[in-house]
């Protein structure tokens, strides 16, 4: 089993009310954003299912595993969910995991990341570098999993890393991209990603959405930040 399909029976409780964090938001804005959501999410899949397919495609050629994986993580109300992405890890990124430098060790330990990834495969470059890995991520928002605009859903070994933060970050659905993506991305530290999340939580708003979405064009095909 690699790495993007471990799984686990962890439980993530919210550590305290995140109505005392976070306040409350209008229910206009909660309508417009869920609404918006449904609608670009269906649009999305059908305009981008030849891109899936001919992605899909490449990846089984590649190396002839699963073109998708399901990944356990952390959503609204702290609540796991499984979140459905492109794979583009090795089949074997576990082992390779495993037989990492101390250096490579430790960096991943700081941000669950790797600058350079041995992991990756020549076709998860691309669609990572592109975003087009997260594209299968519409069918979580069509569900309710997800918005379109949020915090990135964090992985359930992140769960002590957030600390108290973890309820705060998490008292909103999570998003395909957000404020850290457009910010940085995998060019920031872990403690900077909660602070860039944790000011989105406190500053959302429709214009921010829009604007979080036009940033995220000019990341996505200017490749900054992407890992």
């Amino acid at each position: 089993m690699d790495a993007e399909n471990r799984t686990t029976a962890a439980v993530v409780e919210a550590p305290t009310k995140v109505e005392e964090l976070t306040g409350s938001t209008s229910r206009t804005y909660k309508f417009i954003k869920r609404a918006f959501d449904i609608v670009a999410s269906a649009v999305g899949l059908v305009v981008a299912s030849p891109v899936l397919l001919v992605t899909i495609i490449a990846i089984v050629f590649e190396d002839g595993a699963s073109p998708f994986f399901f990944q356990p993580r952390i959503g609204k109300d702290c609540k796991p969910f499984r979140m459905v992405k492109l794979r583009s890890m090795r089949p074997d990124a576990e082992q390779i995991l495993a037989q990492l430098s101390a250096e490579e060790k430790e960096e991943f330990s700081k941000n669950f990341k790797l600058k350079n990834d041995p992991r990756i495969t020549k076709v998860g470059h691309f669609i990572r570098k592109t975003s087009i890995d997260e594209l299968p991520q519409l069918w979580n928002v069509l569900r309710g999993d997800m918005s379109i605009v949020g915090p990135r859903p964090p992985l359930l070994v992140e769960e002590k890393a957030y600390g108290e933060h973890l309820a705060k970050v998490m008292s909103v659905r999570p998003g395909i991209t957000g404020y850290w993506q457009v910010h940085g991305r995998s060019e920031t530290d872990f403690s900077e990603r909660i602070e860039l999340n944790e000011y989105y939580i406190d500053n959302r708003s429709t214009w921010l959405d829009l604007k979080i979405l036009f940033a995220t064009v000019g990341v996505v095909f200017g490749g900054k930040g992407a890992v």
